[in-house]
């Protein structure tokens, strides 16, 4: 494939593509944590799943010569398995961060479901 891009999934398009060779890829995605029956949940458009089994889409697809984006992997970040005390901070301070390895262990996209030492939360 040639040029490839990943970006956040809202709702069911993917935004703010960034080629897959840059160095580097940051994303600023909005997600309200609300604190209901004493258990935190994630609302946002960019946030997918339901109550209890919510996840963040990063999504990977070719971008052709006319601009149009053709989805072929996804990864998915996991809220609800995010360390509780984190999400407590991340309430409290309305900062909530996770740094991801997006080279999967074959070398290519990350894909399926993200899970540590691939992901780290930080509040």
């Amino acid at each position: 494939m040639t040029n490839v891009h990943v970006g956040i999934q809202v709702r069911r398009d993917p935004a703010e593509l960034v080629p897959a060779d840059a160095r580097d890829a940051h994303w600023v995605v909005a997600i309200d944590v609300v604190e209901r029956d004493g258990q935190f949940d994630f609302r946002g458009p960019a946030v997918q799943g339901s109550r209890g089994d919510r996840f963040v889409y990063l999504t990977w697809g070719e971008v052709d010569h006319a601009g149009h984006f053709k989805m072929f992997r996804r990864a998915k970040l996991m809220l609800n398995r995010i360390d509780q005390t984190i999400v407590r901070t991340a309430f409290e301070t309305d900062q909530l961060s996770a740094k991801v390895d997006l080279t999967g262990n074959d070398g290519g996209p990350r894909c399926a479901r993200v899970d540590p030492p691939a992901i780290e939360w930080s509040a």
